[in-house]
């Protein structure tokens, strides 16, 4: 018989849509199949220095498939080993809080803690494991689909869904107007959304982190759609794009933490083409509505495979691995080996070199080449 009888589960890093999924998954999953309890740690690894939690009851997560977000908070800035503290005069300072982690699990009474994040979050639960010998199990996720352990991540069929709707209207409007569309998308170092959204909704370029681009393939591809009869372009920008020898562009940075927050890629790419083309461009950037709404089934199947999975690792004792998907099937992968190596865009993979057979331009072509094959 296991000897775990108290879970606890967080969410940490950005949201996306399953998160909830997971939650209901791992709460239904504990109470009538393995007759344990849970307590839900809320504002992510914040929650667990501070000492926020409650106890998950059947109520608490009724209607919790289809709602997008998270029903315990998350917060991006709650490492514990860097904890932002906030002095009683006001100021902020980074210190390490890891030890009230261990303090509130004890007081808490759990046997075991699910962690369900990205790449950052996954990374602090696999300390916990190593440094602390707090027994974590991880749940991958991220909208941005770039954690090497797992093939998908839930939220990414979500995302993907908004990217492509929104491309899908932008087309009506860029053909009304003849104008030049730039439609930003998330991804910081990995460009699978901007990819694969621009393969689905038609777009003419992709510009993402894998590949840096150049003015002149774009302005060739716009100017030979317009030669024939074609006088508009859809461009798909991944956060984290670049322009060859330059650096990806920051909106801010964190004081504290030393963290930036990418913004303004797009608007810098449609100053500089019309500077040098004449052509009107608009920019819309899609932000945190990739995040947002109801999770598409795929992803809600998916959370909820990973949720039971998650529960059964830790009712076997099988701590410091997290789940994850290959070959449609769900299996434990160890933290250390799932961390720190993002999964990236291969500028040679198939889905690349498909987008470029139909036509899409990702700005690291020649010019010359590209006006070829537009006829």
């Amino acid at each position: 018989m296991s000897g775990v009888r108290r879970i606890g589960v967080l969410t940490g890093g950005g949201d996306a849509p399953g998160l909830n999924a997971v939650i209901r998954a791992v709460v239904k999953s504990c109470r009538l199949t393995h007759h344990i309890r849970v307590v839900g740690i809320m504002n992510g690894f914040s929650g667990l220095v501070e000492g926020q939690w409650k106890e998950l009851e059947r109520e608490d997560i009724s209607g919790l498939l289809p709602r997008g977000g998270t029903i315990l908070g998350t917060t991006n800035r709650g490492n514990p080993f860097r904890y932002v503290y906030r002095r009683p005069d006001g100021q902020e300072e980074v210190i390490d809080a890891s030890r009230m982690v261990v303090k509130n699990i004890e007081k808490l009474g759990l046997d075991a803690l699910i962690v369900i994040g990205g790449d950052g979050s996954l990374s602090i639960a696999e300390r916990f494991f190593r440094e602390l010998s707090i027994p974590v199990v991880g749940v991958p996720k991220t909208i941005d689909n770039d954690i090497s352990a797992t093939e998908v991540t839930f939220g990414f069929a979500t995302a993907l869904e908004s990217a492509t709707s929104a491309l899908d209207r932008l087309h009506t409007t860029a053909e009304s107007h003849h104008r030049v569309m730039l439609l930003e998308v998330m991804g910081r170092e990995a460009g699978w959304i901007a990819l694969h959204a621009g393969i689905a909704g038609g777009a003419h370029m992709i510009l993402i982190p894998e590949i840096p681009f150049a003015y002149d393939p774009l302005l060739a591809k716009i100017r030979a759609r317009e030669r024939l009869g074609r006088p508009f372009s859809l461009v798909v920008v991944a956060e984290g794009a670049a322009e060859r020898g330059g650096e990806q562009v920051y909106a801010d940075e964190d004081a504290v933490t030393g963290w930036k927050r990418l913004g303004g890629v797009s608007y810098s790419i449609a100053r500089r083409v019309a500077e040098l083309s004449g052509y009107e461009v608009r920019v819309t950037v899609l932000g945190h509505i990739q995040r947002g709404g109801s999770p598409v089934p795929v992803d809600r199947i998916l959370a909820t495979r990973f949720g039971v999975e998650a529960v059964r690792l830790a009712v076997e004792g099988k701590f410091g691995y997290t789940v994850a998907l290959r070959c449609n099937d769900i299996v434990a992968v160890p933290l250390a080996e799932a961390i720190g190596h993002l999964k990236r865009v291969d500028p040679a993979c198939q889905l690349v070199q498909t987008a470029r057979a139909v036509g899409i331009v990702f700005g690291d072509e020649d010019p010359e080449d590209v006006e070829a094959a537009e006829g």
